[in-house]
């Protein structure tokens, strides 16, 4: 019995759980020593043996959603990643990186672009090889927006090693916009490709001011120490990165000028949705006849939403509401397994949030939804 039966059911938020040695076959020496030393703290060896162990594989089916980060199946193993599958029942799963993510942002507002685009091949050759040993596994390969003239080298790489997804930093480089009319290219690459550009959090705290954290009080830890969790400060401003990004790509025209690319916006939440849409209308009402760019629009910048972005919400969210208020083509359902965050029961929690929705959108929630926004990946609601 798997955990989820009844329906078809695509995953649009899942992760590799990266060990010490995990560049050491796919970086240079730079970015192999530079990542061991990121865990140099960290032993992981008791783990990795206990994922060998007949005690760990009798549980297997029954603690599928129960185990988390390193303790999951299938969080650094390939093999166990395809039998977690069958027992969490999921379609397909896209494939993110865990630490490299963070890493990566960390790269891209720095100075050292060698080594921004050295550790994105890596991070892209290492989830390419995770992914390889079944279909359902969709692997995101990252590319950097930092040097306008590498960017659409290394999605082209990306894109021939066999990436379905393509992941960019929400927030704008040092130098450039996210919607710089030289990264052209890059949306170009990614529509003809069929596959789709995602925005993914990173380390939320990125969008408050240092000071924040300066309030005379006991530090608040965070639920369990990762890289990528947050806290309720945190949390309450993750909307602005995605806002921002996609103002960007809407007011600047990137959608207009590429109609079939599609953005996928994981891990951010979703109840800012309805009144981003709203806002992004009254942006244009306020500005429309005094800017060129937005009357050069062929879309309400609210359609450009409903036409090509794709969003999923967390399960503590009001998805139904979101929905009713935004449309029922933009949400997917997303598990964040292996992490902690995702919580225990994700698909429960969101087939309770969504039960009063209508059965058509319920089935764009779980399902149409992701494949619309994977394009090529998909045929006929089959996985290429």
């Amino acid at each position: 019995m798997s955990y989820i039966e009844e329906r078809i059911v695509h995953d649009a938020d899942s992760h590799t759980m990266e060990l010490p040695n995990w560049f050491d076959d796919f970086g240079t020496n730079r970015v192999r020593n530079a990542f061991r030393e990121r865990y140099a703290n960290r032993s992981l060896d008791r783990i990795v043996a206990e994922h060998k162990s007949s005690e760990y594989r009798r549980f297997n089916a029954q603690e599928i959603m129960l185990r988390k980060n390193y303790d999951a199946l299938g969080a650094f193993d390939s093999s166990e990643r395809v039998e977690a599958l069958e027992h969490i029942g999921v379609a397909s799963q896209l494939i993110f990186p865990s630490s490299p993510n963070v890493w990566l942002e960390e790269l891209e507002h720095g100075l050292d672009y060698d080594l921004l685009y050295e550790t994105a091949s890596a991070t892209n050759r290492a989830q390419i090889a995770f992914c390889s040993s079944d279909p359902r596994l969709l692997p995101v390969c990252y590319v950097p927006l930092a040097d306008l003239k590498r960017t659409p080298g290394a999605a082209e790489e990306a894109l021939k090693l066999g990436a379905k997804a393509l992941l960019i930093p929400w927030a704008c480089p040092h130098n450039h916009s996210t919607s710089h009319i030289e990264l052209d290219p890059l949306w170009r690459q990614a529509e003809e490709a069929g596959v789709p550009i995602l925005f993914h959090v990173g380390a939320a705290d990125r969008v408050l001011p240092k000071a924040h954290a300066i309030n005379g009080l006991p530090e608040v830890p965070d639920f369990h120490g990762g890289e990528e969790n947050f806290r309720s400060i945190s949390y309450m401003a993750i909307p602005a990165g995605p806002m921002q990004a996609l103002s960007l790509l809407i007011l600047d025209g990137v959608l207009d000028r590429f109609p079939r690319l599609r953005v996928g916006v994981i891990e951010l939440g979703a109840v800012w949705l309805p009144g981003f849409m709203r806002q992004l209308e009254a942006a244009f009402e306020a500005f429309s006849r005094h800017e060129d760019r937005l009357q050069g629009l062929n879309l309400r910048p609210s359609e450009y939403i409903e036409r090509q972005v794709r969003v999923t919400p967390y399960p503590t969210e009001p998805v139904a509401w979101i929905i009713e208020q935004s449309g029922p083509g933009i949400c997917m359902f997303s598990s964040d397994y292996p992490h902690l965050e995702g919580g225990r029961n994700p698909y429960g929690r969101f087939a309770k949030s969504t039960a009063r929705s209508t059965v058509d959108a319920q089935e764009r929630f779980f399902r149409r939804n992701f494949e619309d926004l994977m394009g090529s990946a998909f045929r006929n609601g089959s996985i290429i």
